[in-house]
C-alpha cells in the first residue's frame, strides 16, 4: 500500500547533511513549512544553501537559520524586509554568499528544475548587473539572459491538505511558490496542515501531485517560545 506518512521526524529527516542544498517554500510567511524548519535547526545541519523566496522575518522560521549561522549561501528574491540588516552584516562579514534573483526568474528556476529543463533565456535582468557572466541572446531584435535552473538535495514544503499518498493542495498565497519547490527538490519533505482520506481531494483540485511527494507529516504549529531568541541564536 502506497502510503508517504511518517510520524517520526528524524525519519522525515533522513540524509538532510552539511553542505545540503535546501529548498524551502513560502511566499512571505504563507505556506512557510516551520514545524521542518525547527526541526532542521534542531538537527544542527549547517553550510546549507538555502532556495527560498525571502529571507525570512522576526528571529523565528526561515529567519532562525539565517540567524544560528547554518546558511552558508543564500538564493532569493528578496533579502530585505526585517532581516535586511541582518543579511547585509552576514555579507559583509564574509559569512554568507548571496545570490540575488528576480522574483520571476527565480520562479521559473524552480519550475525548469522540477520539469528537467536545464536552462531558458527570459529578458529579464539583461543589460544588468544579473547579467554579468552569463550567456546573452538576442532573439527577434530583444536581448535575453540565460538562466540555469534550480534543484535542491531538500526540498521542505507546507501544504494545506495532503492525502496518504501525498497529492497536495495549498491555501491562498502559498500556492505561489509551494507547487515550485515541491517539484524542484529531489526529496521532498511535506507537512501538511490536513491528512484526508484517499478521493477527499477531487483530481482536479490536486495542485502537486503526489509523484513529487517523499514523506508527508501532519502538521503542528510551534510555539513562539520555542525558537530561540536572536541573543541565543547568534
Amino acid at each position: 500500500m502506497l502510503d508517504r506518512r511518517c510520524e517520526d521526524m528524524a525519519q522525515a529527516l533522513d540524509g538532510v547533511q552539511d553542505g545540503a542544498c535546501i529548498a524551502i517554500s513560502g511566499f512571505g510567511e504563507s505556506g512557510r513549512p516551520n514545524m521542518l524548519i525547527k526541526a532542521l535547526l534542531d538537527r544542527g545541519t549547517r553550510d546549507i544553501t538555502l532556495i527560498s523566496n525571502n529571507a525570512g522575518e522576526g528571529h523565528m522560521g526561515l529567519a532562525s537559520l539565517l540567524l544560528a549561522g547554518r546558511v552558508r549561501r543564500l538564493i532569493c528574491s528578496f533579502p530585505r524586509g526585517a532581516m535586511q540588516g541582518e543579511i547585509e552584516r552576514l555579507v559583509r562579514a564574509g559569512v554568507l554568499e548571496l545570490e540575488v534573483t528576480p522574483q520571476g526568474t527565480l520562479a521559473e528556476r524552480l519550475r525548469a528544475g522540477g520539469a528537467g529543463i536545464p536552462a531558458f533565456f527570459t529578458p529579464t535582468g539583461f543589460g544588468t548587473l544579473i547579467a554579468q557572466g552569463k550567456e546573452t541572446r538576442e532573439f527577434d531584435g530583444r536581448g535575453y539572459v540565460m538562466e540555469r535552473a534550480l534543484t535542491a538535495d531538500f526540498a521542505l514544503v507546507k501544504a494545506h491538505r495532503a492525502d496518504r499518498w501525498g497529492n497536495l493542495t495549498y491555501l491562498n498565497l502559498a500556492r505561489n511558490f509551494c507547487p515550485l519547490v515541491a517539484a524542484a527538490g529531489r526529496r521532498t519533505i511535506v507537512e501538511a496542515d490536513e491528512i484526508v482520506p484517499l478521493g477527499a481531494i477531487p483530481p482536479e483540485q490536486v495542485i502537486t501531485p503526489g509523484i513529487y511527494t517523499d514523506v508527508l507529516m501532519q502538521s503542528q504549529p510551534v510555539p513562539d517560545a520555542a525558537w530561540p531568541t536572536p541573543e541565543k541564536a547568534a
